[in-house]
């Protein structure tokens, strides 16, 4: 009986007396996981276009359904979205949208510090998430 309580007070003193591991947070970051799936972004191509070709794949993959495309042909018959949206608020990160996207245009970012106080700008079109980037080295 008294064992027990003889091994507690000896592991709460040892740690009593260790050095605490503390952040800084504002200005010590720890960074995320390797695993870690944050807010997803759109990359470029060479040409400075959107590399998206609105195939459709990452709404049809995409359990929440939070993905929305509508999609447009330009003069050379390639497909691009017209409009891309995507409610940040609905989304679990998942990380599907960026494993069926066959030309590699979204991927899920390590950003996780994001704070609003209103809806609109967890709703993201494609000019959000190009500017994503920034966020996600």
């Amino acid at each position: 009986m008294i064992i027990p309580l003889l091994k507690g007070l000896a592991f709460t003193l040892g740690r009593f007396f260790s050095k605490p591991i503390t952040t800084q947070y504002p200005e010590q970051k720890v960074p995320p996981a390797k695993r870690w799936r944050g807010i997803q972004y759109f990359e470029k191509d060479e040409k400075g276009q959107i590399k998206c070709v609105a195939c459709g794949l990452c709404m049809a993959v995409c359990p929440s359904q939070c993905i929305n495309i509508v999609t447009a042909e330009n003069e050379q018959g390639q497909r691009y979205p017209l409009t891309y949206e995507l409610d940040v608020l609905r989304c679990i990160f998942c990380g599907y949208c960026e494993e069926a996207c066959p030309v590699n245009a979204i991927f899920v970012g390590k950003n996780y510090e994001w704070v609003e106080r209103k809806r609109a700008p967890f709703l993201m079109n494609t000019e959000k998430l190009l500017e994503q980037k920034k966020y996600n080295p």
